[in-house]
């Protein structure tokens, strides 16, 4: 694995999210703590209802901690931002705005004008291999061509950091491994931090430097494990290299562990 000292490194200590309605008390993430070095791809597997969304949603600022802290590049996150971009597994387009208008939302938000909004857009549109939509609407598009759309509109305003929530968990196998390699292709380009959440083991192994394992509810860290493949080979040597089946064995071990129904005394 490449050593990376780039912008958005992510520190997460002691992090507590506790819901509470009034009447009742759910504690989502309890003591968890972990760091993801700027530009590292960084995955959360774990089992349903671990809080590996809530941790996206707690890094993204649309939601706060009951304590403990988390911070980028050592300033505490207090909101969403700029700095942060989240991509959704329901797409989040504008039905009533075309590809290109989808795209250039974030930087109207910004305060860009007309002319470099759509020539910022163009750029990532013709990256996600798009050009020739820009005037389509999401109805006129496939799943896998809206999950690229939601992707040049977060890439536009040039985030230092991609969220991730299970962007490819609707799609069928082949446009998922297609999207997989483009977004692997794309890290390698932009140097940003990636934090992906999925309950796909053998995708959590082929795009990432690290796997983090959370424990079933309430969620905290289990363990990390560190990913070391040779980028440079074709998916099929990837997938039947003897390292990636170890450490797709090792992380699906741990996780199947926290999957299993707690056997009564």
């Amino acid at each position: 694995m490449t050593e990376r000292t780039l912008d958005g490194h992510v520190s997460i200590s002691n992090l507590e999210k506790v819901y509470d309605d009034g009447a009742e008390r759910t504690t989502a993430i309890k003591d968890l703590s972990f760091d993801i070095e700027g530009g590292e791809f960084a995955s959360i597997v774990g089992p349903s209802g671990c809080g590996k969304s809530t941790l996206l949603y707690l890094v993204a600022g649309f939601l706060d901690e009951t304590s403990g802290s988390i911070e980028v590049d050592g300033d505490p996150i207090d909101g969403p931002g700029t700095d942060r971009g989240v991509v959704f597994q329901d797409y989040a387009l504008f039905p009533w705005r075309t590809v290109m208008e989808n795209v250039t939302y974030g930087l109207e938000e910004q305060g860009y004008t007309k002319e470099e909004r759509r020539s910022r857009a163009q750029k990532y549109i013709d990256m996600m291999d798009l050009s020739g939509f820009e005037d389509n609407y999401p109805k006129e598009l496939s799943g896998g061509m809206k999950q690229r759309v939601g992707l040049a509109r977060t890439l536009a305003y040039d985030p230092k950091i991609l969220l991730m929530d299970e962007p490819f968990g609707a799609l069928d196998q082949p446009l998922r491994e297609s999207l997989q390699d483009q977004l692997i292709d794309i890290w390698g380009d932009l140097d940003k931090t990636v934090v992906f959440v999925t309950h796909d083991v053998e995708e959590a192994v082929y795009l990432s430097d690290t796997v983090m394992v959370m424990t079933r509810h309430p969620g905290t860290k289990k363990n990390v494990t560190k990913v070391d493949l040779d980028r440079s080979q074709t998916r099929e040597a990837i997938i039947t290299s003897n390292e990636f089946t170890e450490t797709k064995n090792d992380v699906w071990k741990s996780l199947r562990e926290e999957t299993q129904p707690e056997v009564q005394p």
